[in-house]
């Protein structure tokens, strides 16, 4: 029986790519987003095109209730949860600190990091052999920002990143004996659409030379990742980040 996992934030970017590697490798695939629902549909029927499973799910996952809901939606149409991917996120117009407003800080924590609390909880209570379940495995999607602090850029998402790294840490430590493993991502400078958010769009091709590799990264690259880290042919890891940001 295939196994089901949820992606959230997953109708572009990294996310995206993540749900369509996961429908190759024969997973059931739940893609949450947001708004865009063209985009969350279009990745579903390429699943589902090729043969795989997958549906689409909206919801805020920085809010509790529709958290729930979402959650319960997949128990019933899928049962059994497996994997978490917690990737949904935002990034902001690029801002020194003295200049943000404490609205933007926020929304910044509640969408980068209070999602990821918020379904951890949920997907442990249905993984954890202490609940009944059958374990699984927790993939946070960070950032390499965690480590350099973005400065007169994102400070705030950078904050919101390494409260991610901590918290992917130290419950990796608590639940690492009821069967399940959490392990991150750090992604670096990678052709998405987020950095259109950002107000540069062209970010990856100003900053690409001064990287080892001389060159931005693709979202399959960080899917890769992201997906040995769900699989068994990572069992012996937990409490680890990976990253994917070209010798950075």
């Amino acid at each position: 029986m295939s196994k089901t996992i949820l992606i959230t934030g997953g109708s572009r970017g990294i996310g995206a790519a993540t749900a369509i590697l996961a429908g190759r490798q024969k997973y059931q695939v739940c893609v949450n987003y947001l708004k865009n629902e063209v985009a969350a549909h279009k990745v579903v029927d390429e699943i589902n095109h090729n043969g795989g499973k997958a549906a689409a799910y909206q919801a805020d996952v920085s809010n509790e209730n529709e958290v729930i809901d979402l959650f319960q939606r997949i128990d019933k149409d899928f049962g059994n949860l497996y994997g978490l991917v917690n990737n949904a996120g935002i990034l902001e117009a690029q801002s020194r600190v003295v200049d943000l407003e404490l609205d933007r800080f926020q929304r910044i924590i509640n969408s980068n990091l209070m999602s990821c609390f918020l379904c951890s909880k949920e997907a442990i209570k249905r993984m954890s052999t202490s609940y009944g379940g059958a374990g699984g495995a927790i993939v946070n999607v960070s950032s390499i920002a965690a480590r350099t602090g973005s400065p007169n850029e994102y400070v705030d998402y950078a904050a919101s990143k390494g409260a991610v790294d901590t918290f992917t840490i130290g419950l990796s430590k608590e639940v690492a004996g009821e069967g399940i493993r959490v392990n991150g991502v750090r992604p670096g400078f990678i052709y998405t659409d987020i950095h259109a958010d950002g107000g540069e769009p062209n970010r990856v091709d100003r900053i690409k030379e001064s990287l080892p590799l001389r060159r931005g990264g693709q979202p399959d690259e960080v899917a890769n990742a992201i997906m040995w880290l769900l699989g068994e042919e990572s069992s012996y890891s937990t409490g680890i980040l990976i990253d994917v940001t070209g010798g950075r």
